[in-house]
């Protein structure tokens, strides 16, 4: 039995592992390259000849956006998601076809036809096997990650009764949003993520106090406050917590003015999954359902559909310089409707920028968090005069400790823990944690391997 990694290795983008046994290979994910790491091609490079199944943990674009690529390399196989997930991918492949390849509605349409037909939707804890021409039966089973709607822990056992996890991405313990990871009860090995295993995260208990009084100051100085959000998980989180600050507010305050606007096409359609998939939600946040509460379909939310209104949008705050919480993808400002927001606004002083989550090195959003001058958008130098806040409170990963904890809740200890989905930095950080917790675990980087 052995783990290759075709992505993931070395940094924290283009998720794609396969386990290869006796009797089978899997391919856990299959996603593109981002910020620095761009530059690495999405072709399939590694022979996908005896590939029995691909399992996705979760739909965001690092750990589905090759999908393409592998089924033009002529993969023909199941492709096996959680119950919510499967309803993700092909929204998440639509917007990436679009931006990635240029397809036209018509062929993204025939190609998204493919995938449904070979998607094939598990609830979370049943084990699923996989059928076998020789030898004993391999296994798998998907349990909540917490990252993000639908996000999975992958539990596979193979032919030899090994047991392999892969971790996928982990969120955070205690959002208010998603419940925590899921217990898992052993691993000979375990395929860990490691994004901010040399970091904590602001606490999640404090974010939205946080938030808020960012919020407020800039309320003294009107303006637009831009909140860069990936579309599926953060922008869901924001308006979960914008929703709370607004129902605890003054009736006549400010809050109860102020338009929160969604400027995304793609957030707004996985917002509706995630309201259709309340079952996968946390105690605190159903408890506001019943209190007949509306957490991402509240009054002040405005939601912006056509390109059309977006541009008169971003002229109208640029000129006006009236007051409004905007959120709108790309996470890390490398695309989308957020772009000709902060090329318009950087340069006002008046103008919020809030970096709530992880910016990729080389991106726009990595510049704004170093605090540079002026920077390049959309091929255009910008000065920036606008205040950049960040917030790891909101980030979709688990920190350092939340890594420890994972690893600590096993109910028997894992044998060897591979890192991934991390920088060198931030894996040698993390294994020097877990080899204090864990002298008889064998700690291993895939950076090194």
């Amino acid at each position: 039995m052995k783990v290759i990694h075709h992505g993931a290795r070395t940094g924290v983008t283009g998720s794609c592992h396969e386990l290869v046994d006796e009797q089978c290979r899997l391919l856990v994910d299959c996603g593109v390259f981002q910020g620095k790491e761009k530059s690495a091609s999405p072709d399939i490079e590694f022979d996908i000849k005896g590939i029995q199944a691909l399992l996705i943990t979760h739909a965001h674009i690092d750990h589905i956006g090759r999908i393409p690529w592998l089924l033009a390399a002529g993969y023909n196989g199941p492709i096996y998601a959680s119950e919510a997930t499967a309803h993700l991918v092909p929204i998440m492949l639509d917007d990436g076809l679009k931006i990635q390849l240029g397809l036209n509605k018509e062929q993204r349409k025939r190609f998204l036809d493919i995938v449904n037909t070979r998607m094939r939707p598990i609830p979370y804890h049943c084990w699923v096997q996989l059928s076998q021409m020789v030898g004993p039966p391999v296994k798998f089973r998907f349990t909540p990650a917490g990252h993000i709607l639908g996000s999975s822990i992958v539990e596979i056992e193979t032919s030899q009764s090994k047991r392999v996890v892969f971790s996928g991405d982990l969120g955070s313990y205690g959002t208010s949003l998603l419940p925590d990871p899921s217990v898992v009860e052993r691993a000979d090995m375990l395929v860990l993520e490691s994004t901010y295993g040399g970091k904590r995260h602001e606490g999640v208990d404090t974010r939205q106090q946080a938030l808020k009084a960012i919020i407020e100051r800039s309320f003294e100085n009107g303006g637009a406050i831009l909140i860069p959000a990936f579309s599926i998980g953060r922008t869901q989180e924001l308006l979960f917590d914008i929703e709370n600050i607004i129902a605890h507010s003054q009736p006549n305050g400010p809050w109860q003015e102020i338009p929160i606007i969604l400027d995304s096409p793609l957030a707004a359609k996985v917002t509706e999954q995630y309201q259709q998939f309340k079952r996968f939600w946390s105690a605190e946040a159903k408890e506001r359902l019943d209190a007949f509460r509306h957490p991402m379909a509240f009054e002040s939310c405005v939601r912006i559909e056509t390109h059309d209104h977006h541009e008169a949008l971003v002229e109208r705050l640029r000129i006006s310089g009236e007051p409004a919480v905007v959120i709108a993808s790309s996470g890390m400002c490398t695309g989308g409707r957020i772009v000709n927001y902060l090329k318009a606004l950087l340069p006002n002083n008046n103008t919020d920028v809030i970096l709530a989550g992880y910016q990729a090195e080389g991106t726009l959003g990595a510049q704004l968090l170093a605090g540079n001058s002026n920077v390049k958008v959309d091929n255009k130098m910008v000065d920036v005069k606008a205040q950049v806040h960040a917030l790891s409170g909101y980030s979709a990963h688990a920190d350092s400790q939340d890594l420890i904890r994972f690893v600590t809740e096993f109910e028997s200890e894992p044998k060897v823990i591979r890192l991934v989905h991390g920088s060198p930095d931030a894996q040698k950080a993390l294994a020097e944690k877990l080899r204090i917790i864990g002298a008889n675990i064998d700690i291993q980087l895939g950076c090194e391997s």
